[in-house]
């Protein structure tokens, strides 16, 4: 799940001349003698620092704006022109860095970022995006030094504490995820990914009913929500009969809407783990789920491999 935004070679700041042509007095004197008419010499606005830095603002403003919209690669051309304007500022480099994450040049991002953090050490956000990119390239145990290290400076950001509870989880330390999801949800009451990955914990950890109450409380927040739904399916599905019914309904949406949860290896990705994944296999060889669990196989982006449909 993404994180929010919170996100090189040291680079000589570059300062703008305005060049003056003048022509040698002698030759003025014989070109305006010799020649009938005068050519036109075009005025040409150079702008100045100010100018400049203006429209860097400006641009920035509007690379933002394509960010929130969802246009990755268009804010990320956007945000290349900010630090050119403005290659001073770490604001522009850290956009253009979360803007190429967004877009999965990750090369590009870990440049940009590492430019940030020369201008701005102390700038928590550059190393809570250092700390979400070392998660995407599977180095969670990098992603907890530098996910920290951005805490000590700010350890209100809700995002940041997300992410640290998804390394940890990928490093198999339940209790410090748990710690770290249930930090991010205090810090935003409404952050349905975080309590949702408590119930992913707690559920490995034997918690079965606590793991279904915080599924519960996900689909108050965000009632369509697949991956809660499937989960909560899982769990209700194991508990006892008199809970099936519920667990198929909830199954059957959770599919329709999000296919490839079908998929052993999606819900790896997701972070699921052994006893909940198995839990999920019971449930979908109900009989009664039959025709949606074929369908969601059809349907899944991978299911191309017989070998991760599920029966």
């Amino acid at each position: 799940m993404a994180s929010e935004f919170t996100p090189a070679a040291s680079l000589a700041r570059r300062s703008l001349r305005t060049w003056a042509l003048a022509m040698p007095l002698g030759i003025g004197l014989w070109a305006t003698q010799m020649a009938p008419a005068r050519a036109l010499v075009p005025y040409v606005f150079v702008p100045q620092s100010p100018e400049l830095a203006g429209a860097g603002l400006g641009i920035a403003q509007a690379a933002g704006r394509l960010l929130r919209l969802g246009q990755a690669e268009d804010a990320a051309r956007l945000a290349a022109l900010t630090v050119q304007l403005l290659p001073q500022d770490p604001r522009g480099w850290l956009l253009l860095a979360e803007a190429q994450l967004r877009s999965n040049q990750l090369d590009e991002a870990a440049a940009a970022l590492a430019r940030a953090k020369e201008l701005d050490p102390r700038n928590p956000g550059i190393w809570f995006a250092q700390g979400s990119l070392a998660l995407r390239n599977g180095e969670p145990q990098q992603a907890v030094g530098l996910l920290q290290q951005g805490i000590k400076l700010d350890g209100r950001n809700p995002g940041a504490y997300f992410d640290l509870g998804n390394a940890h989880l990928l490093l198999g330390d339940s209790g410090a995820a748990l710690s770290a999801f249930e930090r991010a949800s205090g810090l935003r009451k409404d952050f349905w990914e975080a309590i949702n990955n408590q119930g992913l914990v707690l559920y490995e950890q034997g918690r079965g009913k606590e793991a279904i109450d915080r599924w519960r409380r996900v689909l108050k927040i965000r009632p369509e929500a697949a991956e809660p739904s499937l989960a909560l399916a899982a769990g209700l599905y194991a508990s006892g009969p008199q809970q099936q019914a519920e667990a198929r309904q909830l199954a059957a949406q959770a599919l329709d809407d999000e296919p490839n949860y079908v998929l052993d290896s999606f819900q790896k990705e997701q972070l699921w783990g052994d006893r909940l994944r198995a839990s999920t296999r019971r449930l979908l060889e109900d009989p009664e789920l039959k025709s949606v669990v074929d369908r969601a196989n059809a349907n899944a982006e991978s299911s191309t491999d017989p070998e991760e449909s599920t029966p």
